[in-house]
């Protein structure tokens, strides 16, 4: 929300359309500098940060600030949070989350940020429930908007072929894109395959892509030791070109995941035609509906024979690619933004509640 600089009011936003105070280039480039410097300086402790960029924030006349990332604190200026999940607190033997610095890193943020929050928002019931139980934050405080799907996968565009003789793939490939952190849990993936070759005989070739996270070599070596090198290609980071044509051109997209439910890839293939297999972890079924098969992401002959399936019956996948698209266009980023719209136009009256000084975030325009 931001003041009217010419009359010195701050408008009604229920009294007069929705516009942004200035062109969304123009706040994306103020957001850029302010990102740049930021990153350019020193970043001993959340209390800082936030100060600094909170003076930011206020000199460039903001008054509601959207927290879409758990890297920045912003704690004197209203603000929205937005929690992708809290694993920290729900699967802490998880390196990436519980080794080192990194669980009192999270923990730090979260135990700060979510109790001075107007709004935290979240994308499911069961998100909602661990913000409260881990955090008590009040019902009326936690608002769910479901993630949308990004916008590039909804875009139309033919399905691309050329594009992958890059890589020289094989047909009918299990496609896998996700970093490699431990808990994105390539191992089952590996394991499911190799159930299928020795019981089925049925040789099917998977697709990682992804940077490394630490564990990535691991990966490498359980491939070399389980004999699958001719059936698993590594493909590291890709060009969202040829992330489209990966997706296109898949026969199936295997998400086992332990962490989520916010997950983008799965979105981003029922969007672009590619059926899904995906965790059967909390908040799974709130997120992605009947339009994917769940799956126990710790259970590696059920990932096998739900592959096995999707690979053998051309009509369930037919039909898991049907309901894929119609969930991708159900929440897309415009009605993401109208959920935060309407949240901003309910925390407007609160905002004029109170004049706000040099001293503080608040202060008459």
């Amino acid at each position: 929300m931001d003041g009217d600089k010419a009359t010195g009011k701050t408008p009604n936003l229920k009294e007069t359309p929705r516009k942004r105070p200035f062109s969304a280039k123009q706040l994306y480039a103020k957001l850029r500098s302010i990102s740049r410097t930021a990153n350019s300086v020193p970043r001993p402790t959340y209390r800082w940060e936030s100060e600094w960029i909170s003076n930011s924030l206020v000199r460039e006349r903001i008054d509601f600030f959207v927290n879409v990332s758990p890297e920045i604190a912003i704690l004197d200026v209203p603000f929205l949070v937005i929690v992708w999940d809290l694993q920290h607190r729900l699967q802490p033997f998880f390196p990436e989350v519980g080794s080192g610095d990194e669980w009192q890193r999270r923990e730090n943020f979260f135990s700060q940020v979510l109790k001075r929050a107007a709004y935290v928002v979240t994308a499911t019931d069961t998100g909602k429930k661990e913000v409260q139980m881990f955090y008590g934050i009040p019902d009326e405080r936690i608002r769910i908007l479901p993630h949308p799907t990004p916008r590039f996968a909804l875009e139309d565009g033919a399905q691309d072929t050329s594009m992958l003789a890059q890589f020289r793939l094989p047909p009918n490939y299990i496609f896998y894109p996700a970093q490699f952190w431990s808990h994105k849990n390539h191992v089952r993936i590996l394991r499911a395959i190799l159930h299928l070759k020795q019981k089925y005989n049925l040789r099917l070739p998977v697709v990682f892509t992804g940077s490394d996270q630490g564990n990535e070599s691991y990966i490498r070596q359980l491939v070399q030791t389980l004999q699958l090198d001719d059936q698993v290609f590594f493909l590291v980071h890709v060009s969202r070109p040829a992330l489209r044509a990966l997706y296109q051109n898949a026969f199936v997209l295997c998400y086992p995941s332990f962490f989520g439910p916010l997950n983008l890839p799965p979105l981003e293939a029922f969007a672009l035609g590619c059926p899904v297999i995906a965790a059967d972890i909390p908040g799974a079924k709130q997120e992605l509906g009947d339009a994917a098969m769940l799956v126990n992401p710790a259970n590696e002959f059920e990932i096998a024979e739900a592959l096995k399936s999707v690979h053998s019956d051309s009509a369930k996948r037919e039909s898991l690619i049907a309901r894929g698209k119609e969930r991708a266009r159900r929440f897309t980023g415009s009605d993401f933004a109208n959920g935060l719209f309407d949240l901003l136009d309910e925390f407007q009256p609160i905002r004029r509640c109170c004049p706000r000084t040099r001293n503080s975030a608040f202060h008459l325009k």
